[in-house]
């Protein structure tokens, strides 16, 4: 075999190989949606009887997805407000100054995000119950910046490695104080790792399962809801909201990233 037909080879092989990872990666996404214009009325809601826009009109009907759907959005949007705000002044606390202790609270960043769900979901159950907090909305919105917390650390931390604090000291020295300094000079060098940080931080709380289902109470969220109905089957109402999900996600995604296309070409 000649070293052309070699080159051609290995190329058909790359190009499949590269197709099965994303038939793999995108088959379950392209069910959900396809599913959802599923005209099907019986459970389990898998056989196919024909294309309909009904279960997007449904969806509008079904006061407790929505309702749910509205809870998750709630906490997720607290969360990644109030942990992006703690994680980013931890993560700079952390940074500029020395103290006691600093070795062991930075090795204890890690344990939310290394331990199991499950025992987190334990932990923060018997706090809730041993300091008498009612499980709900505020149980559900502390336990989700529990863990999102260390990402948003991780993310500062991470583009703090390459920051220069002299120029943070230039500032001061021509006349503006720390207040000013920080909005002016540290937050926008900081920006895009706290963006980064409040996006993992957002997409962490908006899919969480195993920790809310302990410490939800009588709240319950869009992915709670989701695995409720998996024991009747998964009704085509639920995948609708799913793929409108995933259209807002691919939006939000061609939109900022054709801004870096953009920069780039130019």
């Amino acid at each position: 075999m000649s070293r052309k037909a070699k080159v051609r080879t290995k190329s058909i092989l790359s190009k499949i190989f590269c197709s099965l990872i994303y038939i793999v990666l995108f088959m379950p996404i392209a069910v959900v949606v396809v599913n959802s214009f599923n005209a099907t009325t019986s459970k389990p809601y898998l056989t196919w009887k024909g294309f309909t826009f009904d279960w997007y009109v449904k969806l509008f009907e079904n006061q407790s997805l929505l309702t749910s759907f509205g809870n998750t959005m709630i906490i997720a949007l607290v969360t990644t407000v109030l942990s992006t705000i703690i994680g980013t002044l931890g993560a700079i606390g952390m940074y500029k100054y020395k103290f006691k202790g600093k070795g062991i609270i930075d090795g204890l960043l890690y344990i939310p995000v290394v331990i199991p769900e499950i025992v987190m979901g334990i932990s923060l159950l018997t706090v809730f119950a041993k300091v008498s907090i009612p499980r709900g909305m505020l149980t559900l919105i502390i336990a989700h910046i529990t863990f999102c917390v260390p990402y948003v650390i991780f993310n500062v931390r991470a583009r703090l490695s390459g920051y220069d604090i002299s120029i943070e000291e230039a500032s001061m020295d021509l006349g503006a104080n720390r207040i000013r300094t920080f909005w002016e000079i540290t937050l926008p060098v900081l920006r895009p790792g706290i963006t980064a940080g409040a996006l993992l931080a957002f997409t962490l709380s908006l899919d969480d399962v195993i920790i809310s289902y302990f410490v939800n109470g009588n709240t319950m969220t869009y992915p709670l809801q989701v695995m409720a109905s998996i024991k009747s089957g998964v009704a085509p109402d639920v995948n609708a909201l799913s793929a409108l999900i995933l259209a807002g996600t691919i939006i939000f995604v061609v939109l900022t990233q054709g801004n870096l296309f953009k920069k780039k070409k130019q």
